[in-house]
């Protein structure tokens, strides 16, 4: 997923593969600039949250972000507050190796939001396979896209920080630069709010 030593992931709907979001059409007039007031990510009394430019927490955070009431519904501006909201998880999970969260707020075959999952429950900053600035900070939801199938696509530009993994106590350590990255998606509707479906992080 990215450098983290994570697997690889495929590219999604309506940015390559058309398994996910069939007869993609054109992006919607207020895509990217959602159909109801901007949202704003509401701040995680455990942790910073990825619109914000703090550090991950020097310490696990003891609770998961709580899922903003703005990012509920089918909306264009649900569906970018998600995306915030779901960064926030992958940073949690990240920094605690607590993956529910995630998993929760993904459709149950999302394959490459297990992947993430899977490696995270054995490599994070809890652990010790995670240092440094691995914290992923939302910079722009710049594009969404309505598919014939229900589903939403789109892409968040996000950045990370330089850090360092190693898959076991014993590993070398990786060391990452700060990079900047498209966090492609596919979201899904499910009990009338977004899901995530599949998701990529592509270099820039």
């Amino acid at each position: 997923m990215t450098t983290r030593n994570r697997p690889q992931l495929l590219t999604l709907a309506c940015l390559g593969t058309a398994l996910l979001l069939t007869a993609c059409t054109s992006p919607s007039p207020e895509a990217g600039r959602p159909n109801t007031a901007p949202p704003s990510t509401i701040p995680s009394t455990a942790a910073p949250t990825s619109s914000g430019t703090g550090a991950p927490p020097s310490a696990p955070p003891t609770s998961a972000p709580t899922r903003p009431a703005t990012s509920e519904g089918l909306t264009l501006a649900a569906a970018e507050t998600f995306i915030r909201y779901y960064v926030d998880l992958l940073n949690y999970a990240s920094a605690t190796g607590d993956i529910q969260p995630v998993l929760n707020a993904s459709e149950s075959g999302c394959r490459h939001c297990k992947d993430y999952t899977n490696y995270v429950k054995q490599v994070n900053a809890a652990n010790g396979g995670l240092s440094g600035d691995y914290w992923e900070r939302v910079k722009d939801v710049p594009d969404l896209f309505r598919g014939e199938s229900g589903r939403l696509g789109g892409y968040a530009l996000v950045t990370i920080g330089a850090y360092t993994s190693k898959d076991s106590p014993s590993a070398k350590p990786v060391t990452s630069t700060v990079r900047t990255y498209k966090r492609e998606f596919t979201l899904s509707p499910q009990r009338g709010s977004w899901v995530m479906y599949e998701m990529e992080l592509v270099a820039q």
